[in-house]
């Protein structure tokens, strides 16, 4: 057993039972191990919850950097995108990643903000502008991973929104916001 193992049977076991469930003794049980011998890995379960979230991120990790030339708007839109398949990907997805950081992908991090301001983001903005759409988007996915139906209480007059078009009206205004910051920049 090593701890990549452990990290893919607890996301296994993420998507069987929920975030909620997820116990390291369940988690011993499932790999046929002792519960101590999982701290050999991790030494809490805080440890253990961090990994797998970061090993949940590695499709939008593994996802191609921008480069010179790019449209920033594409760019911009498809990364968003990206960060919500991947919560969306595993159960309770956004809730495993809420409140982590990004430790392992500080230079893709760095990256993507170099890419924005050689773009013509205001500097102070770009930063900003990628924690704005990295919390819009894990609310939007907490929101859609945790609904029960709610929508069909609501009055008939009220319009019904999907999930996704609401996402990307929100990921609208957030690109509208962006590119008058960036047009008002002096040149």
């Amino acid at each position: 057993m090593n701890r990549e193992t452990v990290i893919a049977a607890a996301l296994d076991l993420l998507d069987e039972v929920g975030l909620d469930a997820v116990s390291t003794r369940r988690l011993a049980k499932r790999l046929g191990v002792e519960q101590p011998s999982l701290y050999w890995h991790f030494r809490t379960k805080n440890d253990l919850l961090a990994a797998m979230a970061e090993a949940a991120m590695e499709p939008h990790a593994a996802q191609a950097l921008p480069e010179v030339g790019d449209d920033w708007r594409e760019w911009f839109a498809e990364n968003t995108r990206s960060f919500r398949r991947t919560l969306l990907a595993r159960r309770d997805g956004a809730r495993l990643h809420a409140g982590t950081a990004p430790v392992a992908d500080l230079d893709r991090i760095r990256h993507k903000l170099d890419f924005l301001v050689a773009s013509g983001v205001p500097e102070h903005h770009a930063g900003t502008a990628m924690l704005a759409a990295g919390r819009f988007t894990v609310g939007s996915v907490l929101e859609e991973q945790a609904d029960l139906g709610a929508a069909a209480e609501l009055p008939a007059d009220l319009p019904v929104i999907d999930h996704e078009s609401a996402f990307e009206a929100g990921l609208a205004l957030i690109l509208g916001g962006l590119e008058q910051l960036r047009s008002s920049r002096p040149r």
